[in-house]
């Protein structure tokens, strides 16, 4: 007999609430829960497809360890068994640091992948850390740690209240938005137009959302920087700047006075290309407007000049008063986040506390660039990388010179991968540990809650129960933890992960005078946690000690996992509220709207405008697909075709330069090397730009993705050598940089 179960889709940023109807363990049909606090029945195309991706006869359901040259299928206690004996040979030999550890971006979409990769690092005691964080949204982390001191302090744009919507570089109407949770982003816009507002888009692609705007600016792409920085310049100049009551809050407005000093609109308008006139025109505007928010996104990040355009976004809403207000940008308050304390000042952000071995790049947040991962591996020398654990990622397609990262893992000492396929990364593993299907697992969005443009919280359980010997995705997570360690007999006990968390979290509220919690015993709270698993018993401690929280009976109104449970489409928390100064975590206690390391680099986009573009060629930008993820869904027939292609878009002037028609082969070439890809010609993208979508080129041997086989694209980041780094955040330059292009004949 068929039911319904609910589930938070867990296949973009949206979070949208799922309704699903299963046949026995089987989802045979999603749609949208209308009664979900946060998405009230919105839906995309992605969630719709949740039964296909679900039931893809590719995914994994059991352990692969590589016998005899050969991936066979084993059992779980033989699988850590081996992880325990490969990852400790290395680390006896070398140390620790020898391993290093690669976590994609399906890790912030599930409650295991926010929990535990945290612990493996510690176990290993490793600084070799790799993230798609640094192919996406690390300059907005800098730029917001420089600023407010805390690097995932991110203000979002309140949609709901917002005049004048300003975006930089993103494609919501697509991507459902990114760095801001915000379900229907459709809905948002046209409730948007029924209140009187204006939506401008900055995109040197006409995308579905430049074409919904009032206003679409299309400036040669990688200079955004630039052109922030030139309505900066105007704002000062005609006497613009408000910051309103967030001003007493502002330190450094002088100081970004003179750095813009530069930038007039005359002097950046090449450079751009973008008349002046148009450039005052955008600084008028956000002025002008009652409640207006500026928003940028992966076109505006992964750029030469990414930590300084994020930076510049929130510059220019603090100075027009648009920083911490209704209707502009201002900072989520998520049920799991800590409580808030007294606003005091704290120690600030500071990157570079080590770095690269093979280049000297600086660690941001704990991390390394990801396109200097097949460095540490190849290069020879004290400290190179001999083991490698991924966690749902796959950097032979998401990070810049595939290629040679796929030549590097193959020389590998060893490998785990923790991943539901057997994908162009994780054939080189040695040990693959397949986590169950998403209607298997309970979801809590830990990241995303951070950055919802309205503050609700939600749960789901599983679904579906797990399959006979199978293991949630927490509980691999916690072995492989425990694994690392040399734990991987029959004695060593997943919960004993959780359980330390639980205690020294408890250990540091009990001492913490502001804590709800102060003075009381930590044995006693622990044991008075419900869940009825480690992960759920975590979950409850986090509500309970949020800002929403129960304190362990403080408040006997607060939240708790119980009273979540009993509110299965959420709990809504209400509209965003001013923080300032209670975010705040620099030094001076004030948002420090010039700190040096940023005004540092100014001098080089300086450098940038007075040289002029780069040549008269090409530059490449990527292409979002509302039917895509990245890499990761694109084996389910149900969201690839139709406009989901790997095509390089082309202006027609461009086409017919370079002697090119409709649907003819084109080889493109980079620093990283060459590929090809069918030629798609259409007015959507400015001249001198060739726009392709990123994820593709399933064509290697060894994987199991049979339906992304057959259509498997061009790998776009092989046009990239790894050299082209934002140097302040060192995410990779996938926006922007030079190509020649050329029939292929």
């Amino acid at each position: 007999m068929p039911r319904t179960a609910l589930r938070i889709c867990p296949l973009c940023e949206a979070t949208c609430g799922l309704s699903l109807t299963i046949d026995g363990t089987r989802v045979t049909h999603a749609r949208g829960d209308r009664e979900d606090v946060f998405s009230a029945g919105f839906i995309c195309p992605k969630g719709a497809s949740f039964g296909a991706l679900d039931a893809d006869p590719d995914r994994l359901r059991r352990p692969l360890v590589r016998r005899g040259g050969r991936l066979v299928e084993t059992d779980w206690p033989d699988a850590f068994a081996a992880v325990a004996a490969g990852i400790g040979a290395v680390t006896r030999a070398y140390g620790g640091e020898a391993v290093g550890i690669y976590l994609g971006n399906p890790n912030v979409h599930t409650m295991a992948g926010s929990l535990y990769p945290g612990q493996i690092v510690a176990a290993l005691g490793t600084r070799s850390v790799f993230t798609a964080s640094t192919l996406d949204q690390m300059p907005k982390h800098v730029s917001c740690g420089h600023l407010f001191g805390d690097p995932n302090a991110i203000p979002v744009p309140d949609l709901d209240r917002t005049d004048h919507l300003l975006l930089l570089g993103a494609n919501p109407l697509v991507s459902n938005g990114s760095l801001a949770t915000a379900a229907d982003f459709p809905g948002k816009l046209r409730a948007l137009r029924r209140r009187g507002g204006r939506l401008v888009v900055i995109d040197p692609h006409r995308t579905r959302t430049a074409r919904a705007a009032d206003r679409h600016v299309a400036p040669r792409p990688g200079t955004d920087a630039a052109l922030l920085l030139a309505m900066v310049h105007v704002l000062f100049a005609e006497g613009l700047t408000d910051p309103g009551e967030t001003g007493a809050h502002l330190l450094g407005i002088e100081e970004v006075r003179a750095l813009a000093a530069d930038f007039a609109p005359e002097e950046v308008a090449r450079y751009c290309d973008v008349p002046a006139d148009d450039i005052r025109v955008l600084a008028r505007e956000l002025a002008g407007a009652r409640r207006a928010v500026v928003y940028g996104r992966l076109g505006s990040t992964a750029v030469e000049f990414g930590t300084l355009t994020s930076w510049l976004v929130d510059v220019l809403n603090a100075l027009t008063g648009n920083l911490d207000r209704p209707g502009g940008a201002m900072f989520p308050l998520a049920a799991t986040a800590r409580a808030p304390r007294p606003p005091a000042p704290g120690k600030g952000f500071r990157t570079g506390r080590w770095h690269s071995r093979v280049s000297g790049r600086p660690e941001v947040k704990g991390e390394l660039p990801a396109a200097a991962l097949a460095e540490e591996i190849d290069t020879e020398g004290e400290g190179r990388l001999r083991a490698l654990i991924t966690i749902a990622g796959n950097p032979v397609l998401s990070a810049p010179d595939g290629r040679r990262l796929d030549q590097a893992l193959a020389g590998l000492e060893f490998m785990v991968s923790v991943d539901p396929y057997l994908n162009e990364t994780a054939r080189h593993a040695d040990v693959i540990l397949p986590p169950p299907p998403p209607s298997r697992s309970a979801h809590y969005d830990f990241a995303f809650s951070t950055l919802a443009v309205r503050n609700t919280v939600r749960y789901t359980p599983p679904a579906v129960p797990l399959d006979e010997g199978a293991l949630d995705e927490p509980e691999i997570l916690a072995r492989l933890a425990l694994a690392v360690l040399g734990q991987s007999g029959p004695d060593a006990d997943p919960a004993a992960v959780d359980a330390q968390t639980i205690g020294r979290r408890l250990a540091k509220e009990t001492a913490d005078p502001h804590s709800p919690v102060h003075g009381r015993d930590a044995g006693q709270l622990a044991a008075a946690l419900t869940g009825a698993t480690g992960y759920e018993k975590r979950l409850d401690l986090m509500l309970r000690l949020g800002p929403y929280g129960d304190g362990f009976g403080a408040d006997p109104e607060g939240l708790t996992l119980d009273r979540v449970l009993a509110h299965p489409h959420g709990i809504d928390l209400g509209p965003l509220q001013p923080r300032l100064p209670e975010v705040l975590r620099t030094p001076s206690g004030k948002v420090e709207l010039a700190p040096p390391e940023i005004a540092a680099d100014v001098p080089r986009l300086r450098a940038a405008v007075r040289a002029g573009a780069e040549g008269d060629g090409l530059v490449l930008i990527g292409r979002r697909h509302l039917r895509s993820n990245n890499s990761w869904m694109h084996n389910v027939p149900a969201l690839t075709g139709g406009s989901n292609r790997c095509t390089v878009q082309l202006h027609p002037e461009d086409a017919a330069r370079l002697g090119l028609a409709d649907g003819d082969l084109a080889r493109i070439k980079g620093d990283g090397g060459e590929i090809t890809a069918p030629v798609e010609i259409t007015e959507a993208v400015r001249r001198g730009v060739a726009c392709m979508p990123h994820g593709w080129g399933h064509d290697r041997e060894g994987t199991r993705l049979e339906s992304a086989g057959r259509e498997p694209g061009a790998n776009v980041n092989q046009l990239l050598d790894g050299s082209r780094l934002d140097p302040l955040s060192g995410t990779a330059v996938l926006n922007g940089f030079p190509i020649r292009m050329e029939a292929a004949r």
